[in-house]
């Protein structure tokens, strides 16, 4: 059975995407533990982070880079932290969190934001991406 990850990659699932390329995805965490949590993924179905080949695991870190001073500039905060679990969902993702504390990474605190309010951030970081 597919991921749910591969599902939302498929379109089967609803999710606020930051930014797409054909082999990247960047979008909301439905349940964060900050506001402008972001998950990236590569959109190839791979459960462990380190069981990606070389050029993937790269181009899922480039890919992060790009989208990290987006989320930094939409969302006040410190910095953008860097989390990668690998537990809860068998697909390699990795965890942009605004920081403004070290409770801002806490997992075992989450967030419920409202449908609209993901919308609205995603729209933020899209902006300052330029992809609106």
């Amino acid at each position: 059975m597919a991921s749910i990850f591969s599902r939302i990659v498929a379109g089967e699932i609803p999710a606020h995407k930051i930014a797409e390329t054909d082999d990247y995805l960047a979008f909301l965490d439905v349940m964060p533990t900050a506001v402008g949590h972001t998950l990236v993924i590569p959109k190839k179905e791979v459960d462990y982070l380190f069981s990606l080949d070389d050029d993937l695991y790269m181009g899922l870190m480039a890919f992060a880079k790009k989208i990290a001073p987006a989320i930094e500039k939409a969302v006040p905060c410190r910095r953008i932290g860097v989390a990668v679990i690998g537990l809860e969902v068998p697909h390699a993702h990795v965890h942009l969190i605004p920081l403004n504390s070290m409770a801002d990474m806490n997992f075992n605190h989450k967030l419920s934001p409202s449908q609209d309010e993901l919308a609205a951030t995603a729209a933020k970081i899209r902006a300052q991406l330029g992809e609106g």
